[in-house]
């Protein structure tokens, strides 16, 4: 890049000599690093005269004896130039900047057959263009990217209203709107006429973000990039319709109410799949993508078996792929152990005897489907190891469905010890993968024992023994509890576990929700009620 100026002032940063224009018209500060780009290939030199330390006659002489004249290819009349005070004088047309006093300070002087543009005076003292014609406290004002543009929308709309404008184009709006916060903010109605290519706009959502909803943006249209362009084509009517109708500023994710009727006036979609027990989904309404469940549960109670159940029901209700991480075990376990549930039989237990051909069969069932996926984790259980492996399993392999089982050993295997920074960390990064994937993620946390009773024993859970960190309950859309008293002399009792849901964000429902028997001839859980408590396993 070849530079036209070096050592120029930064308006950006205030920098007296840290600019530099380029050959292409843009320009970088090499104290602050801001680039602003070319725009039209406007040309501009700055000249910044300090007026209480430097001469400015000539600047001052070579204003007064200019004219107000028409401009007649931009259809801007003379009466517009004399309100605004720019002369023609020379080869140059001259638009007055005055400080907060009201007092004339400088001027950009652009050449009239070309489009370059000179400042003078004492230019970092200026306020907006036409700042000083319209007193605070108006109930209109529109900002405009150029002088000849606020001429142009001064016009436009019926020469009413107060136009003014930025200094120095889009790259300085923000800037310039800072300058002047008391003064533009002062205003009821605040219009941004800002240009319509992608630099005027992202200036005008700058702008916008700084004085809220009583701003407004001019809505561009594609056929006119500026309001001199209207003017030009005689497009008054249609501009000052635009005008009026230009819609107060929304920030990112705020929406009106006015504006969600398409939404609301739909019945609410149904679930993306439902749980294989009657009792849970009458409660949660079902598994829905986007949503992080947690299951929590004392030790050896079953959890992981439950989430194996859900995986099974999965395969069979939906034709979507499923990522499985089970770290506790090995991958050759928890396939065996899906396999077990499409046959009706504990395969992964050494004891059980079965043919080749149920063994085949099982698997074409569930591992042969093509459909799942498993983490075969080595050990490696870095928070980020195991965030890029749900991150991939969703990206990368299309798993609707992700199971993690359990929180509780990649928190152990950090090395800051910190188990509650980790929880915090690990819980963090996984909600906001799910919002950014649009995953179901199911995962397992473990309980702190309580002070009597353990969960062993069957004690009643809650959110509050959730271990380590108040994240997982914060974070999650779903918490549910498994309880089960594994040391019951009464074997129905010791083999049947209580569902409880903790935590429902979906509907707000909580409390019991169903009861699972677990049939250890065919490794199975079957809902059951109070009336079947009789029944022999």
């Amino acid at each position: 890049m070849t530079f036209l100026k070096t050592h120029l002032p930064c308006e950006t940063c205030g920098s007296s000599d840290g600019l530099s224009l380029n050959e292409d018209m843009s320009t970088k500060c090499f104290v602050c690093n801001t680039y602003i780009p070319s725009t039209n290939n406007e040309r501009l030199e700055v000249i910044d005269v300090d007026t209480e330390t430097k001469d400015t006659s000539s600047f001052l002489k070579e204003y007064n004896e200019g004219h107000s004249v028409s401009v007649s290819d931009r259809r801007i009349n003379k009466t517009t130039m004399e309100r605004y005070g720019v002369v023609r004088s020379g080869g140059y047309y001259y638009f007055p900047y005055y400080d907060s006093n009201s007092q004339l300070v400088a001027a950009k002087r652009r050449e009239v057959k070309d489009k370059k543009f000179t400042t003078v005076g004492g230019w970092s003292k200026g306020t907006l263009f036409g700042q000083n014609l319209y007193p605070s406290n108006g109930k209109y004002l529109t900002i405009t990217e150029g002088e000849f543009d606020a001429l142009a929308a001064y016009q436009l709309t019926g020469s009413k209203y107060p136009v003014v404008s930025i200094r120095t184009g889009a790259g300085s709006a923000l800037k310039d709107a800072k300058a002047n916060y008391e003064y533009i903010n002062s205003f009821e109605n605040i219009v941004l006429c800002f240009d319509g290519d992608e630099a005027g706009q992202k200036a005008a959502k700058e702008v916008a973000e700084l004085f809220g909803s009583k701003c407004k943006i001019f809505k561009p249209d594609p056929a006119y990039k500026d309001a001199c362009e209207w003017l030009a084509d005689n497009k008054e009517a249609a501009f000052v319709a635009r005008w009026w109708a230009a819609e107060p500023f929304v920030p990112d994710g705020i929406v009106s109410g006015t504006g969600l009727w398409e939404l609301v006036s739909k019945p609410m979609e149904a679930a993306d799949c439902f749980y294989p027990w009657k009792g849970l989904n009458d409660i949660t309404y079902g598994i829905r993508a986007g949503e992080l469940v947690t299951f929590t549960a004392g030790s050896g109670l079953g959890k992981s078996q439950t989430l194996r159940e859900i995986v099974w029901h999965l395969l069979q209700n939906s034709s979507d792929n499923i990522g499985l991480m089970f770290l506790e075990e090995s991958v050759r376990k928890t396939g065996l152990s899906m396999m077990s549930l499409a046959a009706d039989l504990p395969m992964h237990l050494p004891t059980t005897m079965v043919s080749d051909a149920i063994r085949k069969d099982a698997f074409d069932k569930t591992l042969g489907t093509g459909r799942l996926y498993f983490f075969d984790h080595f050990g490696s259980t870095a928070i980020e190891n195991i965030v890029n492996r749900v991150k991939y399993m969703a990206k990368g392999l299309g798993c609707k469905y992700v199971f993690l089982d359990h929180l509780s050993i990649i928190v152990s295997s950090q090395d800051n010890g910190d188990e509650r920074k980790a929880i915090d960390e690990i819980m963090t990064k996984l909600r906001m993968l799910v919002q950014e994937t649009s995953i179901a993620l199911i995962i397992v946390s473990h309980l702190k024992r309580p002070s009597d009773k353990g969960h062993e024993e069957g004690a009643t859970t809650s959110l509050a023994q959730l271990r380590g960190s108040a994240a997982i309950a914060q974070l999650s859309d779903m918490v549910i509890s498994l309880e089960r008293n594994g040391q019951a002399d009464d074997p129905v009792e010791r083999n049947t576990t209580k569902v409880r849901v903790l935590k429902n964000r979906y509907s707000g429902q909580t409390g019991p929700a169903c009861s699972l028997l677990y049939n250890k001839d065919t490794g199975r859980m079957f809902e059951i009620d109070d009336t079947m408590e009789g029944l022999m396993l």
